[in-house]
């Protein structure tokens, strides 16, 4: 097999097993069920993923790998206003999460069954040192006056509550509460300012 067609063939077991294992959980999903969505048998699929873990590592880490760079970016530019930034960082959040709507819960749910894989996961991917970063810019922030002084964990209750309630709801909102016309995108849409203004209100000083 080519060097090109392997690549293709480990990039649709991703995504596969990516859908898998967000529609399932780790616990439900098979290496078996995999192999047969992708079209494969389970010995080509050990070929590139041994254990399911190695999988759920390699599943995890290509997420987390989307993510970050994209912080990173807006992150360092230290001259925009606080509420553009963070109106970036949710228009990133959002594209990721239309395109993967169970991730919020395939998270909360990997959480309890097993919060040391989730932390390993990030360890493999060495981007705990990103985490880290984002920390201490926040610390300095408010350390600086620029930013109110604000427990972090606060600050992450606060914005990641407001950010994922909608996804994690999406259909109860859908039913009981938007009309026949509008589509979920409009809901975020008309959601996103209030995310906004509830971390400025949070974080920053009064002018």
């Amino acid at each position: 097999m080519s060097d090109e067609k392997s690549l293709s063939l480990e990039n649709r077991i991703l995504e596969t097993a990516k859908s898998v294992f967000m529609e399932k959980g780790y616990s439900d999903t098979s290496m078996s069920e995999i192999a047969e969505r992708v079209g494969i048998n389970r010995p080509g699929l050990h070929y590139y993923f041994r254990t399911k873990d190695k999988m759920f590592h390699a599943v995890f880490g290509a997420i987390v790998q989307t993510l970050v760079p994209q912080f990173q970016e807006i992150l360092c530019q230290k001259d925009l206003p606080f509420a553009e930034r963070i109106g970036q960082i949710i228009d990133v959040y959002y594209r990721i999460l239309q395109q993967n709507p169970y991730l919020p819960l395939f998270i909360l749910r990997e959480l309890h069954r097993d919060m040391n894989s989730i932390f390993s996961a990030f360890h493999h991917q060495s981007v705990s040192h990103f985490f880290e970063e984002l920390k201490e810019e926040l610390q300095a922030e408010m350390d600086s006056g620029r930013l109110r002084q604000v427990p972090l964990r606060v600050v992450f209750c606060t914005f990641y509550s407001a950010l994922v309630f909608p996804f994690l709801s999406k259909d109860l909102l859908t039913q009981t509460m938007m009309q026949d016309h509008e589509e979920f995108e409009d809901l975020l849409t008309e959601w996103k300012p209030y995310i906004v203004r509830q971390m400025v209100s949070l974080l920053c000083p009064p002018e």
